[in-house]
């Protein structure tokens, strides 16, 4: 029996309650808060017209909705408030909510509260999902009953009634949804950490704070993996309350998952063992080997070697990952959508021997570019821009040739829209070039998500394969 959940349900039962968002990953947590009785009123900046589809999933329920500019205007006189993790805590309608009683929580704050599974969560700049689903792969593939959700999957506060104390939970937490986390997960993986996301964080430090909450509340006995070769990262264990276990490229870590002779390590003390070769792997990139370190520090305790083996064999990678879509006269064609940073950018690069034909470009979160020209220059041999963060990633490049004179060879073109560049691109390919769209920038600017531009890129590229 779930103790925990009966209070919840009980507490919130009869509760005037607002949800702010209405957005796909929302939908199921309304429909869960209205099962248990509550007096719900769904909030959204967009109109009802533009909600058609959303409301449609609401017949027959009673949903009060507050919708269109001004919608948080009417955030009065309510008992608790669930923010979508894209909006800040410190809103002054949501500060006036708070102080007039109301209590500011989340899904994901509540799920924490009444999961009675242990929890497996990743966070980190770059490699989040990946890594997230290896770990979910693995335990899944050892014989545990499992759930993936967070930032990706399924919204699991939605499943809760049907989520076991012998279960495993694997969640992919963004620093949206950890800034204002008070419970942290038994086992926490920050994968890395760079500037990312500083149009909705006030600062570099308050980014780095919000994703220290996946360790802040662990107790002793709890595991923190950390990357040992990513300078903020490795800094983390002098703040850590669990244990802690390092994962790396570099070096073999006296506690954790390291590389020798091509193979992936794992050491704890007197204990080493030899987990599976990085050539057996088969989704491509030096990224994805840190993805497996990751995920192998998580799992070793509960998954046999053989078990670790078997997924890298037979894991093909995510959608919008390095994504193979498809050849034409010799031309291959890679989508890596996810790609919403110059870092992450980057080692999509680093995956190829050759230089590449990118795609890139997108909305701008107000982070900095300037890494990105020498590996231009080096992997580059074509570059199709767009977006709001075209100027940027054009003059990442202009300053490395100015100071080293490498990269004056890169064709530079300012696309309209994203299928005027991968017709360009195409246009100007020739046989054995590489193709990849990865955008080192959001997609708000032009498209509704990295999904969403995933799909559509994978449609431009379609047309060209069937022409």
């Amino acid at each position: 029996m779930n103790n925990k959940l009966n209070e919840f349900k009980a507490y919130i039962k009869n509760k005037k309650v607002a949800v702010l968002g209405i957005g796909v990953s929302n939908i199921p947590l309304i429909k869960y808060l209205y099962s248990l009785g509550v007096d719900i009123t769904a909030f959204d900046k967009c109109c009802k017209d533009d909600l058609c589809c959303v409301s449609d999933q609401f017949k027959g329920l009673d949903i009060k909705y507050s919708l269109g500019d001004g919608y948080l205007k009417n955030l009065k006189g309510f008992d608790i408030v669930f923010r979508t993790p894209g909006m800040r805590y410190d809103l002054p309608e949501i500060v006036a909510a708070k102080e007039k009683g109301a209590k500011i929580t989340s899904e994901m704050e509540v799920f924490f509260e009444v999961c009675p599974a242990q929890i497996f969560a990743v966070t980190g700049s770059d490699g989040k999902t990946t890594t997230s689903t290896l770990i979910y792969k693995m335990l899944k593939k050892q014989g545990y009953n499992c759930w993936l959700g967070g930032n990706i999957g399924t919204p699991l506060l939605s499943k809760i009634d049907e989520i076991q104390k012998t279960d495993k939970v694997v969640l992919e937490l963004s620093s949206f949804q950890l800034h204002t986390m008070t419970k942290s997960p038994e086992i926490a993986v920050v994968t890395n950490l760079s500037p990312n996301h500083l149009d909705f964080h006030k600062s570099m430090d308050e980014y780095v704070s919000a994703k220290k909450n996946i360790f802040n509340f662990q107790s002793k006995e709890d595991r923190l993996i950390l990357n040992f070769d990513n300078d903020i990262t490795k800094e983390f264990e002098k703040e850590a309350k669990g244990k802690v276990f390092y994962f790396s490229r570099l070096k073999q870590p006296d506690k954790g998952a390291g590389l020798k002779d091509g193979c992936i390590f794992y050491k704890d003390g007197d204990r080493e063992i030899e987990v599976v070769d990085t050539k057996s792997i088969a989704i491509p990139g030096v990224h994805n080997v840190e993805n497996y370190l990751a995920a192998i520090c998580a799992v070793i305790d509960y998954v046999d070697v053989k078990t670790i083996q078997k997924v890298a064999k037979e894991f093909k990678g995510v959608e919008h990952r390095l994504e193979f879509v498809g050849e034409k006269n010799g031309v291959l064609f890679y989508n890596d959508s996810i790609a919403s940073s110059p870092t992450r950018t980057i080692a999509g690069l680093l995956s190829f021997e050759q230089k590449v034909i990118l795609i890139a470009g997108g909305y701008d979160k107000n982070i900095p570019y300037d890494k990105m020209g020498a590996h231009i220059a080096k992997k580059v041999k074509s570059m199709f821009l767009i977006g709001q963060t075209a100027d940027k990633i054009h003059n990442s490049l202009k300053d490395e040739i100015e100071g080293t004179g490498k990269g004056k060879d890169v064709f530079v073109c300012k696309c309209e829209s994203l299928e005027e560049a991968v017709k360009k691109a195409y246009d100007s390919a020739e046989c054995g070039d590489i193709i990849i769209m990865s955008p080192a920038s959001a997609s708000f600017d032009m498209f509704k998500s990295f999904d969403e531009r995933g799909k559509k890129f994978k449609q431009f590229v379609k047309d060209i394969l069937n022409h």
